[in-house]
């Protein structure tokens, strides 16, 4: 299976070049591809949120 990335790409067009997916994907794939990528920058913003308090606390 793809990276989440590579699974949005693919959904909204963009080259995924692996030829690991599908061209068109079901409603159902979508939204658990989207609630994936949803999850994935909420990680990420906790993370970034953490590392200003790391920095700020070091200063």
């Amino acid at each position: 299976m793809m990276s989440y990335i590579g699974q949005v790409k693919t959904m909204y067009g963009g080259c995924n070049c692996g030829g690991e997916m599908r061209r068109f994907l079901t409603k159902e794939e979508k939204v658990e591809i989207l609630k994936e990528y949803k999850k994935n920058l909420e990680d990420e913003a906790k993370g970034v949120a953490e590392r200003i308090k790391e920095l700020e606390k070091n200063n």
